[in-house]
């Protein structure tokens, strides 16, 4: 006989079959009443519905209404393991546990920490977490679904396991924390799914998960469950890291964008083709564009829809793990591009979550970016600034990443970026100053310093905010370094110049001297220089091809001696004359040419004595680690400086000599600390025998005539478009 449920069951079984139900364990599952144990499932569809209990006891179940099929047991007088025997239309009847029988998978600590944004391992307790759980009829194995949605009238949880039929698996709703869970028996790795969100303007919408640790391969948009099995392998690395402070190191970065470099390799492919280039040029670290899941590939990542998830166009995660482990084995450190500011209006991700602006400011004017046609975070709001901060914590932690580079750092920084009179709201005293993000990068960076030791952010920030660098105990943003904007625009409008109008352009290369110390810098020649009709780093250069590539060699040792680490955009180690596409490989046939070649060994030696030379490191970011030896030769288009690696100006020193000209200077004149014997380490004028004479390796007597308020000199050959190093020779 088929039960009449009472009016408020009815009307509580309607919200939920019509997904307006918060509470649905309240009416579904096991629940002691005083006639017995009454146990309420939902199960759309079936032709019958059995129990099977602890103790064996059966009990067959009556359709109640709208797919929702109960009974009592009279003589239980507590609650119990139990299983479902479920007869579809193929008579069948399936085994299945039920997944309203299960306890929240939060706890209160949890979610109170959620509330509080300040719950720093985020991931451990929302998205999709596989889980066992041990019973009288035995272990369950399953996952656990949790999502932040605090306005939606109610959350289904859909997938390739229930036929992405949201009457099957409603949410709860945990108290006031806006957090939805529920822990689905019989789902595992490899599961696709996303949540259906009745929003609070009552449309339905389905999203993917903004927690999910791996995604579909776009453009599908599904989240799927994933559970990490790599075995981590860079324990020494990982314990060397944490001695030190990244920034204070020697740092030479060769920026990635994986799906260009090599196309068609995936993770665990440029796990071996990358990690094998990387090492023989010497680079210190790689940078590599978003890696975090989005869905257009020419946004080259930095439109991002999965914060939490490698995308999935290389790889699994533990993919990506893989090839994390591999560059550190071979003693190479991995920095990750950042995207904080801003998220894509995707209707499938973060925008409009619960039906209103959660993820994104709800004021347009603080909420849109103009620019890019995206929105931008809401700062203050603590569960959103939690989100980020746990975000930049899991790449760092769950991945073992070294650093991350914080893109577009300006334009969270002021209200006004990019807006007119009008387009944007004061902060509460009145100026531009976007406090709430301000607040959300010192967070990070603090608590990623805090956390994980010897980690290094970098921030791309391209005006004169003061304290980018500063700590921030002093009121300091508390990044390690700052992408060093002034001197990337300066330097390459003066190479740019023809040789004879260099003259009128000197202080392009002298003016980053003024300000080298202020903030702790990196030198960024990146993809942004060499792509949307910039033209490549070679064809910046005026003159002849040859005169082209002496230029880049002679650029490129001037970059790697002036204060600051340094970035080389992928490409640029080779001078590829064609602009960077992301749609096609790099040109690696130019690598069969001895001229490009010869930028490739140049680059590699670049390294080599980079690494072997402190002076070129050790005092970046300290003025006592430079000194000028003629900064006014304008109309030679010459400069000369020296590099310390002790601020006495004992230990290591290099003198650097550049000519900027078209004309050989035979012999020059530059002023040395010490007396000795000193070697030309590197002449970018020739590396071969078929190159033009070169001077390397060529050892002078330093002679005791004061030059450059020096007390010693030697004279040197500086060709045309050249770049010379000194080093005093190791006696003994």
């Amino acid at each position: 006989m088929t039960p009449t449920p009472s009016p408020e069951v009815g009307g509580a079984i309607t919200a939920l079959v019509q997904g307006r139900h918060q509470q649905p364990h309240d009416l579904l599952g096991q629940h002691l009443e005083p006639g017995g144990l009454r146990i309420r499932v939902l199960k759309p569809l079936a032709r019958s519905v059995r129990v099977r209990f602890e103790d064996g006891a059966e009990l067959e179940l009556a359709h109640e209404a709208e797919g929702v099929w109960t009974a009592v047991r009279t003589d239980a007088t507590r609650t119990m393991d139990y299983r479902l025997l479920v007869a579809w239309a193929d008579g069948i009847e399936h085994l299945q546990d039920d997944p309203y029988r299960f306890a929240p998978t939060l706890g209160q600590v949890d979610l109170h920490l959620v509330n509080e944004g300040r719950h720093e391992q985020l991931w451990t307790v929302l998205g999709a977490r596989v889980r066992e759980y041990d019973g009288p009829m035995g272990s369950v194995q399953g996952v656990s679904f949790a999502v932040w949605a605090p306005r939606a009238k109610a959350v289904r949880v859909i997938g390739d396991f229930n036929d992405w039929d949201g009457r099957v698996h409603p949410m709860r709703l945990l108290g006031a924390s806006g957090v939805w869970e529920l822990f689905v028996p019989a789902v595992g790795v490899g599961h696709v799914y996303k949540f259906e969100i009745r929003g609070a303007d009552d449309v339905v919408r389905t999203k993917a998960d903004p927690m999910a640790r791996r995604t579909e391969t776009p453009p599908n948009t599904g989240s799927v469950v994933d559970e990490s099995t790599h075995a981590w392998q860079d324990a020494a690395w990982m314990e060397q890291r944490a001695l030190g402070t990244a920034h204070d190191g020697p740092m030479s970065v060769y920026e990635v964008h994986l799906g260009s470099w090599r196309q068609g390799l995936g993770y665990r492919e440029l796990a071996e083709h990358l990690v094998n280039y990387v090492s023989d040029l010497g680079f210190t670290h790689v940078e590599l564009l978003p890696v975090m899941e989005h869905p257009y590939g020419p946004s080259w990542g930095y439109q991002v829809t999965g914060y939490y998830a490698p995308t999935a166009r290389f790889g699994t995660p533990d993919d990506f793990k893989y090839l994390v482990d591999a560059l550190h084995r071979a003693g190479i450190g991995v920095i990750l591009d950042w995207v904080p500011g801003h998220f894509p209006r995707d209707a499938f991700a973060l925008a409009r979550f619960d039906g209103l602006a959660l993820y994104e400011h709800p004021d347009p004017r603080r909420g849109d970016q103009p620019d890019w046609g995206t929105h931008v975070f809401d700062f203050g709001r603590l569960e959103v600034r939690n989100f980020l901060v746990a975000n930049a914590l899991y790449w760092l932690e769950e991945f073992h990443v070294d650093g991350l580079r914080v893109d577009a750092v300006a334009s969270m920084l002021y209200l006004d970026y990019s807006r007119k009179d009008g387009e944007w709201i004061p902060n509460v005293h009145g100026g531009r100053e976007n406090l709430e993000a301000i607040g959300l990068l010192q967070e990070a960076n603090a608590t990623a310093y805090k956390r994980v030791p010897g980690i290094v952010t970098i921030a791309e920030e391209s005006t004169s905010w003061p304290g980018v660098t500063k700590p921030t105990s002093f009121g300091g943003l508390g990044f390690g370094l700052k992408w060093n904007m002034g001197w990337m625009n300066d330097t390459l409008r003066y190479v740019h110049e023809e040789p004879i109008h260099r003259q009128y352009h000197h202080n392009l290369l002298t003016f980053s001297l003024m300000y080298a110390f202020s903030e702790n810098y990196l030198l960024p020649i990146s993809h942004d220089e060499v792509v949307h009709g910039k033209g490549s780093l070679l064809n910046k250069m005026p003159g002849t091809r040859d005169e082209q590539l002496a230029t880049v060699r002679a650029f490129l040792a001037y970059m790697w001696s002036h204060p600051g680490k340094q970035l080389l955009f992928m490409g640029c180690e080779f001078a590829q004359p064609g602009e960077w596409a992301d749609g096609r490989s790099l040109d690696w046939w130019l690598l069969d040419h001895a001229a490009h070649y010869r930028v490739h060994n140049l680059v590699k030696e670049l390294n080599s004595l980079y690494r072997a030379h402190p002076a070129l490191w050790a005092l970046d970011s300290q003025p006592a680690g430079f000194r000028w030896l003629d900064a006014d030769d304008n109309t030679g288009n010459v400069l000369s400086y020296l590099r310390f690696a002790r601020a006495d100006q004992q230990g290591d020193v290099v003198a650097t000599a550049v000519n900027y000209s078209g004309d050989d200077k035979a012999w020059v004149r530059i002023g040395v600390p010490r007396g000795g014997r000193w070697e030309v380490v590197l002449d970018t004028s020739g590396f071969d025998e078929a190159s033009s004479p070169s001077t390397a390796g060529v050892v002078h007597e330093a002679e005791p005539t004061p030059w450059h308020d020096q007390p010693f000199s030697v004279t040197v050959r500086l060709a045309r478009l050249a770049t010379v190093y000194l080093a005093p020779v190791a006696e003994g």
